[in-house]
């Protein structure tokens, strides 16, 4: 084997490595968002169940009860922006993975803005939302 051969290995089992490495940072990526997407929908099935059960807890004491109606609708929604997050992170992950294997790789702007900004909003709409409900009792 020759100098220019050593060199031209080595080269090669460098770009291999990053390229792995690229592709393991980016499963490891989606699978962030995979897991923040479950939580959000387990966070939404928590809320929208907890509602349903008082209400029923009402029922069975006698008392009945519309309140929470709102609460079932903030479930709902929540449940859905998971699922629309899992789904974004699919797709986030399959145009990362085609970046890389093209070699023309582009950090997402638009899409981090938009997480931040929705998620943003829903903690102030929650945060308005249970303002209201104090006081209304």
């Amino acid at each position: 084997m020759t100098a220019g051969q050593v060199g031209t290995t080595s080269l090669t089992k460098r770009i291999n490595h990053h390229y792995a490495s690229d592709h393991l940072a980016n499963e490891r990526t989606f699978l962030a968002w995979v897991r923040t997407g479950v939580a959000i929908v387990l966070f939404g099935f928590a809320i929208g169940r907890f509602t349903v059960a008082i209400r029923e807890f009402l029922q069975i004491q006698g008392r009945a009860s519309r309140s929470g109606e709102l609460s079932v609708w903030f479930g709902t929604i929540t449940i859905i922006a998971g699922v629309v997050l899992t789904l974004a992170g699919l797709l986030r992950y399959r145009r990362t993975q085609r970046q890389l294997e093209s070699g023309t790789f582009k950090p997402a702007g638009f899409v981090f803005d938009l997480v931040g900004i929705l998620t943003a909003l829903f903690g102030l709409i929650l945060a308005g939302y249970l303002i209201y409900i104090e006081l209304r009792l």
